[in-house]
């Protein structure tokens, strides 16, 4: 056996706090082999991050590594333990030799700079070079990470740019100076089923062609299947299983594995809720998941059931010739010549207690969709009627009465809550604002019975939502919808940034949220297989127009459109 290109021996990392200190990782040992991509799962806060910063010697205070090896292996040099190195020696390494993708391209890129002198900055660092050299290397790289219109691009600023275009900037500046180790950090969570499909894709042939090792580091056990060759899985800072990719999911050995694979929504299974890690790790017996997932399938009797009782109410919101268009360019002389048609003449209707799922990539119309139906974004014409009544004739004074019955639930729940309100304030102005129960005791009152409804705890009212983890601030945001009593809620994105296992326990609570109190969603998303679990019905858009649309199981087993076989085609690990 070769050696290994990294050997970690024993590697804890800690966090010192007042009076307290965490330890993140606890001692773990691994090695990353050369030319292998190996991928390290688990949920935030499992340690994941933390180890990766750890060899890339970018761990800063409160933080410490307070033990262990990290020994590289250099071409033709003896082994150098990683923590021993001075800083200035370190650099040497940092970029050159060891490069990393970090998780969020716009927080890593530089706003103020273009995309292009970014990437030929690392280069003129690395590799001595003048400009002009530095700028022809960047447009190759440019065009081998298949970024279109180099030229154009080199010249943007990430702002200017797709999330998934970003992403490639970032590729290639990781691969500028050849490095022999790529650290990939969550490098698709937030794109597009599709978007992420084609970063997997060229990460794997860069991989192949440079000869570099990768870890690749998700939440995800589905984008593992699709990349890696072995496994590492963390729970709680520790590395609790690691083997072949193949043998992990057939056959996973730890309890906290077995609750990673279930706890993604099946694509050849309708349930009637998702499994949990604590379904396994909170087990006196040890589950096999896929007895247990089977265990949670919904019967055909009772979603015929649920069929006919739905095609028997009346609608509840119904919507014709829908379009909103916004000006593309600056007018010329007062006159608009071309628009953006972000949603371009729909026509649907969602009955009471239905859920209607909405799929598609970035930019098809979705959240426009969503925010129209509200009037938060004025439509160019078309009809939304609410229980009969024409929401787009209404007057202010009726509009903002209405708002109490129809609630959105937002993609970002942090940008979403003041970070200088209390939880128990967030949830309750709603109340004050629209003059419910008959004072701030009452109302009180009402926010703890919404916070247990959502799972969290009383002491949490006083809390801000910087204190809160991604899952918890999403509880949140569900009981600041719940405040006003709605009919008809509206999901934008409401899951996408969570760990699947996170992910499982929200898609749950709005499942019992719509059985105790019989809630209409739209449910939005770009993962096609949580909206297939979530929704009753399934509308496809595409450019603005609906592409598909007809119940969940017809269009998830049987789509219609190449758009819809496309999207159901980059699920990972189908």
């Amino acid at each position: 056996m070769p050696l290994p290109l990294v050997a970690i021996r024993n590697l804890s990392v800690e966090f010192r706090g007042e009076g307290h200190t965490v330890t993140a990782v606890k001692g773990i040992s691994f090695d990353i082999q050369q030319g292998e991509i190996l991928g390290i799962v688990g949920e935030s806060g499992s340690g994941k991050s933390v180890t990766s910063l750890s060899i890339m010697r970018l761990i800063t205070a409160p933080g410490s590594i307070s033990a262990g090896e990290i020994v590289y292996q250099p071409a033709n040099k003896l082994p150098q333990d990683l923590l021993r190195l001075s800083e200035s020696a370190m650099r040497g390494y940092r970029g050159h030799e060891i490069a990393m993708i970090f998780q969020e391209p716009m927080t890593s890129l530089n706003p103020l700079h273009t995309c292009g002198k970014q990437v030929a900055e690392a280069i003129i660092l690395h590799k001595k070079v003048n400009a002009r050299e530095a700028r022809r290397q960047t447009l190759a790289l440019f065009e081998r990470v298949r970024l279109p219109r180099p030229e154009e691009a080199f010249d943007k600023y990430p702002h200017e740019l797709s999330g998934g275009q970003k992403q490639r900037v970032m590729i290639a500046m990781a691969i500028s100076c050849g490095p022999r180790l790529l650290i990939a950090d969550e490098p698709t969570t937030a794109l597009d089923v599709t978007v992420q499909k084609t970063i997997l894709e060229l990460l794997r042939e860069l991989q192949r062609e440079m000869g570099m090792s990768v870890v690749f580091i998700t939440h995800d056990l589905g984008v593992i299947a699709e990349i890696a060759d072995r496994v590492a899985v963390m729970y709680k800072g520790e590395i609790v299983e690691e083997g072949e990719v193949r043998q992990i999911f057939e056959r996973p050995a730890h309890a906290y594995t077995k609750g990673l694979l279930a706890c993604r929504p099946p694509l050849d299974l309708r349930l009637r809720r998702l499994p949990v890690v604590n379904d396994f790790t909170g087990s006196r017996e040890p589950l096999e998941v896929k007895a247990f997932v089977q265990s949670l399938e919904m019967p055909g009797s009772e979603m015929l059931a649920r069929e006919e009782m739905l095609a028997e109410r009346p609608p509840l919101l119904e919507v014709e010739g829908l379009s909103t268009w916004f000006p593309r360019g600056k007018p010329m002389f007062g006159k608009v010549n071309e628009w953006n048609r972000a949603v371009d003449d729909i026509s649907f209707t969602v009955r009471e207690g239905e859920t209607l799922g909405l799929v598609g990539e970035s930019g098809c119309g979705k959240t426009t969709l969503s925010r129209t139906l509200l009037r938060l974004v004025e439509p160019t014409h078309g009809a939304i009627r609410y229980r009969g009544r024409d929401l787009l004739s209404m007057p202010a004074s009726e509009l903002r009465d209405m708002r109490k019955h129809i609630q959105l639930i937002f993609q970002d729940p942090y940008s979403s809550l003041n970070p200088r309100m209390t939880v128990g304030q967030a949830i309750l102005e709603p109340m004050q604002v629209h003059g419910l129960y008959g004072n701030d005791r009452e109302r009180k009152e009402r926010v703890l019975a919404l916070l247990e409804k959502v799972q969290l705890l009383p002491e949490h009212y006083n809390r801000y939502p910087h204190e809160f983890s991604g899952g918890q601030r999403q509880r949140i945001v569900i009981a600041r919808a719940l405040a006003l009593n709605p009919e008809f809620i509206i999901c934008d994105e409401s899951v996408s940034a969570l760990d699947v296992s996170v992910q499982a326990q929200v898609l749950n609570l709005l499942r019992d949220l719509q059985t105790e109190f019989n809630f209409t969603y739209i449910f939005i998303s770009h993962n096609l297989s949580v909206v297939h679990f979530m929704s009753d019905r399934m509308m496809v858009m595409q450019q603005g127009k609906i592409a598909e649309m007809g119940t969940a199981d017809e269009v998830y087993h049987r789509p219609a459109s190449s758009y819809t076989k496309e999207l159901i085609a980059a699920i990972p690990g189908r």
